[in-house]
């Protein structure tokens, strides 16, 4: 644990909860959520390394629109260090646009995309997300039969292809468990609070091993 990214560029891709509001003007916005709290802290602890943080999830993408996106967005930046958290979309369009994802299909293209991020930059190190949902409004829990197939997609995926894998949906159920109110964290059981994004910095950094 430590100095792990000194003069390093760390890059975090996804949808709106990576994205939360950043300046898409400002190829160093880090927006409001988990990435900013991660370089904050980060930054705090080790003054001075030379670490470079720069986000680009884009809110609504699914994993397609990041495959799309793959030369601009991924290669270009040429990370030393790439954090993805991508799929709730993927559920989400089904339910309020009936435009399903199959975990299959899911599956196949986020593997794609990670198989390309493995040819092109070997010695990225590579840390996962794995999409979640929170019981918030009750509807949400009918979510679980699409999302959880996928939750499991990503989990194969890391073992063959990531340096590290953050169990976030695990994480946050753990949270709950422990006390915490699911609009706490997330209000509509997805764009997580500014105490839910807080939740997922500290949960990133440890698992990047920073702290």
């Amino acid at each position: 644990m430590g100095n792990v990214f000194k003069g390093k560029t760390v890059l975090f891709q996804g949808d709106s909860v990576t994205d939360r509001g950043r300046d898409r003007s400002d190829p160093y916005g880090l927006g409001g959520g988990y990435p900013a709290r991660v370089a904050a802290v980060y930054n705090a602890l080790f003054p001075g390394s030379g670490a470079v943080f720069l986000n680009r999830g884009i809110s609504g993408n699914r994993v397609g629109d990041l495959l799309a996106r793959y030369e601009a967005d991924f290669l270009a930046p040429a990370p030393d260090v790439l954090s993805i958290l991508i799929g709730i979309n993927d559920t989400w369009r089904r339910y309020d646009n009936n435009d399903p994802t199959a975990p299959e299909a899911f599956e196949a293209t986020y593997r794609t995309l990670l198989t390309r991020i493995r040819r092109d930059m070997p010695r990225v190190r590579l840390l996962l997300i794995e999409p979640f949902v929170l019981p918030v409004p009750p509807d949400r829990l009918r979510w679980r039969e699409d999302l959880d197939p996928k939750i499991h997609a990503v989990r194969r995926l890391a073992a063959a292809f990531a340096d590290a894998y953050l169990p976030a949906d695990g994480l946050l159920a753990g949270y709950l468990a422990a006390g915490l109110a699911p609009s706490d964290i997330a209000a509509d059981g997805v764009h997580p609070t500014d105490a839910g994004h807080g939740l997922l910095a500290g949960d990133w950094l440890r698992c990047a091993g920073v702290i």
